[in-house]
Parts: structure tokens; C-alpha cells; sequence
């Protein structure tokens, strides 16, 4: 079997889980991963692997099959991605809910223009988290729709925070409120608005002399991360976070309930749960499988920007479609 060859642009947390997610599967194996830095200052997570300029990546086009993109979604994915979809086919995880429209349509023109395959806002919210709202509302059109993160880092949020002036560090928790939760699981079907779903808990570390009242401001009123929310906002030094905050797990929950038969008689809920220790690697394994199926599309000359929609799911499996009928059907 002749390997899909992928490449990381980027190296952070998300990199390094798509280091790992690569090893796992045995239809794929990293060219090399591409970073911003100096490449001789980044060590890899896994012997052997090869480390580049950025800025050279061009001269690789021709011997990468997909470029998986580790960016930041605030201001790393919205420039990157499109920058690059004309030369390879690409994944992200741009998870920008509301700007997600903008970023598809930017990235659809350059992957035509180039004729290569993006897949856009991959992993588990957007993403797997996606699939089962789309799934759930096609089969019970009279219903409700509820989704509920956490507890848990999310990745998205605490880089934004690290974009505020003056912030060295941080870790934002995003929690379900309990109250809210429990109501939807009884079938209550009740009306919640955003600050009544999730409230925000966030960690972070400043700058010595920081003005700790504007950093805080700014995380509170940040539209589209916090400004809907209730947040709250401790500053720790690098050491606390350091020990109490290495760890980056995240989860939730997808729920709807809906009604069904003679007078609506019938109800019903689905729900959809993910628990997960590293929200990075997580991530990275869903990026990797559908890198899997970017290629394969690419191969059949589809081309422009897709989602997780767009997508089907046998394109995603290292197994073959009569493999997966006849273990998975």
C-alpha cells in the first residue's frame, strides 16, 4: 500500500497530536512538519520526524498529498488557510461558529482556482458535534436543539486570551450549568439562552506590571468568545498553572428531543456525549481521518472547499466500503 503522505503547518498542541494521529494509521506517514520558528528550536513529539521552514513550503507541493493546518482560529486559520488551499489539498479546525460562512467561501475560491480539495472546521465541535445535530434534526424534524460543552479546555479560547496584550499564559474552562443540562435530559424542552447553557472559568498568567483590570475587561467583553457569558477571571503565576492546569481535556453533549406519531404523542431524545482526556489529540484524529478523505476526493478530481457534511463517512475509513458493510453496517 502506497502511504498518503501528510504535513503539519504548525506546532503546538494540535501539531503534536497529529503527529501522533499519523503513526496510528497505516495508510499514512508525515512528510515533515512546517513551523514559524527556527526549525532547529523545535523538537518533535516522535523520533525521526523532519522539521522545515514555513516559509519554504512551496517547494514541497508536489510531494505532499494534504496539509493539515495547526493554527489558531482567531487570526492564525482565516489568513493560512486560504493562503494555502490553492497549492494542497488542506484540513483545518476553524471553529469560529459564526464566521465559518466568511472563512468557507474564501477557502472554496482558492481550492478551485488551484483544484485541489480544503476541508474546513474539522474535529468534534464543528465537526463530529456537527454530523449529529445535522443527523438528529433530519429525524426528528419537530424538536429541539441543545448542545452543551464541557467541562473542559477549550483550545480556541485560551489562544485568544493569549492574543490580549500583556498575557503570558492561559487556560479557559468552559462548564455546562448543571441546572440547565438536567431540564433538557427530563424532556422539559426548556427555552435557555447562551449565558443560561455554559458559564466561562479562565486562568491566566500576565506580565509582570500588567494592567490587570484592562486584561480582564478585554476577556469579558471579547464578542463571540466571552461577551455572552458569564466569566469569571483568575490571574495565577506560570507555576500554578503549570501544576494544576497541564492538562487539556474537553467533552459534551449533543441533545434533541422532538415528538413523533398520532397527536405528537411520542417523545423521544438523542443524545451524543464525547468524554475526552487531550481535546488536542482528539482533534488531531479526527483531522487525520479526514484528511484521509480529502485525498480521496482529490484523486476522483472533486475540488473547493468542503465540511464535514459534504463528506461520506466510507471516506473516512482505512477499511474498504466491502470491509465496512460487512463489519460495520
Amino acid at each position: 500500500m502506497e502511504k498518503m503522505k501528510i504535513a503539519i503547518y504548525g506546532y503546538g498542541n494540535l501539531g503534536r497530536g497529529v503527529e501522533y494521529a499519523v503513526r496510528q494509521n497505516p495508510d499514512t506517514e508525515l512528510f515533515g512538519i512546517f513551523t514559524r520558528r527556527a526549525p532547529e528550536t523545535v523538537k518533535p513529539a516522535l523520533e525521526g520526524s523532519k522539521v522545515f521552514s514555513a516559509s519554504d513550503i512551496t517547494r514541497y507541493k508536489d510531494q505532499i498529498d494534504v496539509l493539515v493546518i495547526c493554527g489558531g482560529s482567531a487570526t492564525d486559520l482565516p489568513k493560512m488557510t486560504p493562503a494555502l488551499a490553492a497549492d494542497f489539498n488542506v484540513i483545518d479546525s476553524f471553529d469560529t461558529h459564526a464566521d465559518i460562512p466568511k472563512h468557507f467561501a474564501a477557502v472554496d475560491e482558492a481550492a478551485k482556482k488551484g483544484g485541489k480539495v480544503a476541508v474546513i472546521s474539522v474535529g468534534w465541535d464543528p465537526g463530529m458535534f456537527s454530523l449529529n445535530r445535522l443527523y438528529a434534526n433530519a429525524i426528528l424534524p419537530d424538536g429541539k436543539d441543545y448542545t452543551f460543552w464541557g467541562k473542559g479546555v477549550s483550545q480556541g479560547h485560551s489562544d485568544a486570551i493569549r492574543r490580549i496584550e500583556g498575557v503570558l499564559d492561559a487556560r479557559q474552562y468552559t462548564i455546562p450549568v448543571q441546572a440547565a443540562l438536567d431540564s433538557v435530559r427530563k424532556g422539559e424542552n426548556p427555552d435557555l439562552t447562551t449565558r443560561e447553557k455554559h458559564t466561562r472559568l479562565c486562568y491566566v498568567v500576565a506580565e509582570e506590571g500588567a494592567d490587570l483590570a484592562r486584561i480582564e475587561n478585554e476577556i469579558k467583553t471579547m464578542p463571540k468568545y466571552f461577551s455572552d457569558y458569564d466569566t469569571t477571571v483568575n490571574f495565577i503565576s506560570q507555576e500554578e498553572l503549570d501544576r494544576d492546569h497541564k492538562g487539556i481535556p474537553h467533552g459534551g453533549f449533543v441533545i434533541r428531543t422532538g415528538r413523533t406519531g398520532e397527536n405528537n404523542g411520542s417523545n423521544h431524545v438523542i443524545e451524543y456525549s464525547l468524554k475526552l482526556d487531550s481535546n488536542p489529540e482528539f482533534t488531531a484524529s479526527v483531522l487525520v481521518a479526514y484528511a484521509r478523505a480529502a485525498y480521496r476526493m482529490f484523486l476522483r478530481s472533486e475540488a473547493g472547499c468542503k465540511t464535514v457534511f459534504d463528506i461520506a463517512p466510507v471516506d473516512l475509513s482505512v477499511k474498504t466500503r466491502e470491509q465496512v458493510i460487512a463489519e460495520m453496517l
